[in-house]
């Protein structure tokens, strides 16, 4: 029995569950989707560093990390405005870990994208000045032999004048890419400094522009990743993409249904909560793979009250709750962020994080994960 604090106030005790045998873990890759883990850092708790120093590593950590998620035939989704970028790590640090991951993935044969931005940016830019910094995050990934993803930039939401900004920067982007990239269009419920992308804040007429860069490029555009938050406007997005051009779902609310499909197609993902739901949803996929969609849905399904939980708003914060479960679930020896976000969530919404992932049995060693709950408890004056 262990004490958690509520919202409201107050304790209510609350039993974990027991120990179970684990579900053995699939071999080989996905084959009915394309799905990638956009996967946090772990950050070296031993360095003397403030929440705006450049961000200290712990490298071992992060590569066994994505180690976990290759093992389960999961792709990792590198250096992510969500994920990393823009909340943590600068562009020095990003390219450092774009490298490092790049060399792990070959070295064990796992699928990685790496995320392609601005950040290295830090004052008001000129379009042509945006385009440079992509071309130098592009040229590096590249480099590496990682997939390109085409992140959505505040330097060019700031920058940019009307929808033929975006056409334009695009379009030139388009053309230097080697390989076909995936676009990222990310809603302003992660970044409002995204707030009217594509030129306009109308969703449709943006979706129009979004469009109009895809058309004009099929051959380059592997696919799309849509983090709005928003089922039907990615459904019906997706139901408007080029033949071969894939949809990704961005939509940490919805993603059971968005990935399951319907009978005019489907989504692929990219994934923030495949974070910590790396073996479920890769076990979940190999039931897919098998063409049983009810069991696809009967095992991943049940996740979404918490992905809701960490999700919630403040969006751009559930970091913090991915990082406190990995932390619980021994992926890593303590918890600590990069930026000091560990202290972005309350008590209450850790407690309540721990409680619903200890029900999906996301804990390969529950005790563990009580034993660290306690102690954080303590810390925070709930245990004596």
């Amino acid at each position: 029995m262990i004490r958690l604090p509520q919202p409201e106030g107050g304790v209510r005790e609350y039993t974990p569950r027991p120990a179970q045998a684990p579900d053995p873990a699939g071999a080989g890759p996905l084959t009915s989707r394309t799905v990638f883990s956009a996967a946090h850092v772990v950050a070296d708790p031993h360095a003397d560093t403030t929440p705006d120093s450049p961000a200290a590593v712990d490298w071992d950590a992060t590569l066994a990390f994505r180690r976990h998620l290759w093992a389960q035939g999961l792709g990792v989704a590198e250096a992510m405005d969500t994920a990393q970028r823009g909340m943590g790590l600068d562009w020095a640090g990003a390219a450092e870990l774009i490298r490092r991951s790049a060399a792990e993935a070959k070295a064990v044969g796992g699928r990685i994208a790496c995320g392609v931005g601005t950040d290295q940016l830090t004052g008001p830019a000129g379009l042509a000045a945006v385009r440079e910094a992509y071309e130098e995050q592009l040229a590096l990934v590249e480099e590496t032999g990682s997939q390109a993803i085409l992140m959505a930039s505040r330097a060019l939401a700031a920058a940019a004048a009307s929808p033929d900004d975006y056409l334009d920067t695009y379009a030139h982007l388009l053309r230097q890419a080697s390989e076909p990239v995936i676009l990222h269009w990310l809603g302003p419920m992660f970044d409002p400094a995204l707030d009217g992308y594509w030129g306009s804040a109308d969703l449709d007429t943006a979706t129009d522009t979004f469009l109009e860069v895809i058309a004009a490029h099929p051959d380059k555009v592997d696919g799309i990743k849509v983090s709005l938050l928003d089922a039907q406007r990615e459904i019906d997005l997706r139901r408007r993409l080029p033949q071969g051009v894939r949809c990704y779902t961005g939509d940490d609310f919805h993603y059971p249904e968005l990935i399951a499909g319907d009978d005019q197609g489907f989504s692929h993902a990219l994934l923030g909560i495949f974070d910590p739901l790396g073996p479920l949803a890769a076990r979940a996929v190999r039931v897919l793979d098998t063409g049983d969609v009810k069991g696809f849905r009967e095992l991943l399904d049940p996740t979404v009250e918490l992905s809701r939980h960490l999700f919630q708003a403040p969006t751009r914060f559930y970091k913090t709750g991915v990082v406190f479960l990995a932390w619980l679930a021994g992926h890593q020896e303590h918890f600590t962020m990069v930026g000091g976000l560990q202290s972005a969530r309350s008590l209450p919404h850790l407690a309540r994080a721990y409680e619903l992932a200890d029900g999906l049995g996301l804990f390969p060693d529950p005790e563990l994960a009580e034993s660290r709950m306690r102690s954080l408890l303590t810390v925070y004056g709930v245990e004596r």
